[in-house]
């Protein structure tokens, strides 16, 4: 699957230990998420197109590399994706943030749209969204597709633990999308939840139950 990116970085294998902890606090989970989001957008953003400059050192001139053109969008899927932004930004403080409000219903497991707000120029940028589960994939597949709506050519998603079948939906649905996790889990159980996952991501970074 050449469009699913595993990323098995000691440190992110680390940090991943101690989400999945039961016992880990609201506190520790919410700085976790977004230390795992900034480590993952190091990785997700390797391929980001560079250009030739110069600028003047103390010393002389010298030819440097700069990103080119219009720089990124995250699109965190709320309300769980709103955890990985602030680790984002602390990587690419440039970056411009659009939201998508996807909840499942419970019953069907089908994503149902309740708020959708992007940047103006998000044509025009890598968009990269942001979810910490990728489960039955249904509401990531909903989110490509809005941003779809909006004429972006090069989209990216980023989830901190996926399934085999969401990253089955995503790839079924949008072959042209690429998927960075930092682990791929068992399955999903009878509820639509990961196994063994983290629980309710949502949940655990804003102390709701």
């Amino acid at each position: 699957m050449d469009h699913v990116h595993v990323l098995d970085h000691p440190l992110l294998q680390h940090k991943l230990s101690i989400l999945r902890d039961k016992n880990t606090g609201v506190k520790d989970f919410r700085q976790i998420v977004s230390e795992i989001a900034t480590l993952m957008c190091y990785e997700a953003t390797r391929n980001l197109p560079l250009e030739e400059a110069q600028v003047e050192t103390p010393v002389a001139p010298a030819k440097v590399k700069v990103l080119s053109g219009k720089k990124l969008a995250i699109v965190p899927i709320l309300r769980a994706g709103l955890g990985m932004v602030d680790g984002v930004l602390a990587l690419i403080p440039s970056a411009k943030v659009g939201h998508i409000g996807l909840y499942r219903d419970p019953e069907t497991l089908n994503p149902v749209e309740y708020y959708c707000k992007m940047p103006s120029d998000i044509s025009e940028r890598i968009v990269m969204i942001l979810d910490p589960m990728l489960a039955t994939g249904g509401s990531a597949s909903a989110a490509i597709q809005f941003i779809k709506g909006y004429e972006c050519k090069s989209i990216k998603l980023m989830n901190i633990i996926a399934a085999p079948e969401g990253i089955s939906r995503v790839l079924a649905d949008h072959p042209d999308v690429d998927i960075y996790c930092a682990a791929v889990d068992e399955r999903l159980n009878e509820h639509g939840y990961i196994v063994p996952g983290l629980g309710d991501a949502g949940d655990r970074i804003f102390g709701t139950k």
